[in-house]
C-alpha cells in the first residue's frame, strides 16, 4: 500500500511538472470600440447628444460586440481592424462578420470626419484638389451631397483619392466600403436613417447640408489626402 501511495503522489507531481512546462494559452485582445474624439454633446446644435447616445454608444458599440465574438477563435483574432474587414470581404463573397468588422471600420471613420465648430472650407492641397477634380468647391458639394441622397436605403457617401491626387465621389451599401476595393477614402458621410433620424427625421438632403457645412473637420479630410498622396 505504501509503494502504492507513493507512486501516485509522484505521478502527480511529474504531471504537475508537465503541466507547468506547458506554454501559457495566447490572450488576444478583443478590437475596442473607439471613443469619438470629442464630448458626445460637442457637436450641438448640429448633431445632438442623443443622436450620439444612440448612434455610438448603442449601434456602434453593437457592430464591435458582435464582430468580437465572431471573430474569437478563428484566424482573425488578433488582426487589425482593416485587416478583419478586407479578409472578410473575402474578394466580394462577404463572410457573416463582413458587415459588423466594416460597419466598426466605417463608423470610426465617420466619427473623426467630423469636429465641433467644423465645416467652412478646405483649404491647401486639397482644396486645389478638389477644384482640379470637380472644378470648383461648390462642384464637389452638390456631387456628395447627391450621392449621399440618392443612396438607396442604407449606406454611405465617400470621397476618395488616389495617389496622384485625383478625387472622386463614390456611395457604397449598407457596410460596403472604399477599402475592400483597395481604396483610400479621405471623408465619408453616414446616410443610414439612424445617422439622422433624430435631428432631422426623415429629411436626409437637410442632414447632409448641416453635415458638409457645419460638422466636416477638414483638417481631419486634409491629413488624410497627404497620407494618400505621400
Amino acid at each position: 500500500m505504501a509503494f502504492t501511495t507513493t507512486s501516485k503522489i509522484a505521478g502527480r507531481r511529474a504531471g504537475a511538472g508537465v503541466a507547468a512546462r506547458r506554454p501559457a494559452a495566447v490572450v488576444r485582445a478583443a478590437i475596442a470600440l473607439k471613443d469619438p474624439p470629442y464630448a458626445l454633446d460637442a457637436l450641438e446644435p448640429h448633431m445632438c447628444k442623443e443622436t450620439l447616445e444612440v448612434h455610438w454608444g448603442k449601434h456602434h458599440r453593437a457592430y464591435v460586440d458582435n464582430m468580437n465574438k465572431q471573430i474569437a477563435g478563428t484566424d482573425l483574432d488578433g488582426k487589425s481592424l482593416e485587416q478583419v474587414v478586407v479578409a472578410t470581404w473575402n474578394g466580394g463573397a462577404p463572410t457573416p462578420a463582413f458587415n459588423n468588422a466594416a460597419q466598426v471600420w466605417n463608423h470610426t471613420f465617420f466619427w473623426e470626419s467630423m469636429k465641433p465648430g467644423g465645416g467652412g472650407l478646405p483649404s491647401g492641397p486639397l482644396a486645389a484638389a478638389i477644384d482640379a477634380s470637380f472644378g470648383s468647391y461648390d462642384a464637389f458639394v452638390t456631387e456628395f451631397k447627391a450621392a449621399g441622397a440618392t443612396q438607396f436605403g442604407s449606406g454611405w457617401a465617400w470621397l476618395v483619392a488616389d495617389k496622384a491626387g485625383k478625387l472622386t465621389i463614390s456611395k457604397t451599401p449598407n457596410a460596403v466600403n472604399p477599402v475592400v476595393e483597395g481604396k483610400t477614402p479621405i471623408l465619408t458621410v453616414d446616410v443610414w436613417e439612424h445617422a439622422y433620424y433624430i435631428d432631422a427625421r426623415n429629411r436626409r438632403p437637410d442632414y447632409l447640408t448641416t453635415f458638409v457645412d457645419k460638422l466636416v473637420d477638414w483638417e481631419a479630410v486634409g491629413k488624410r489626402f497627404a497620407a494618400a498622396t505621400a
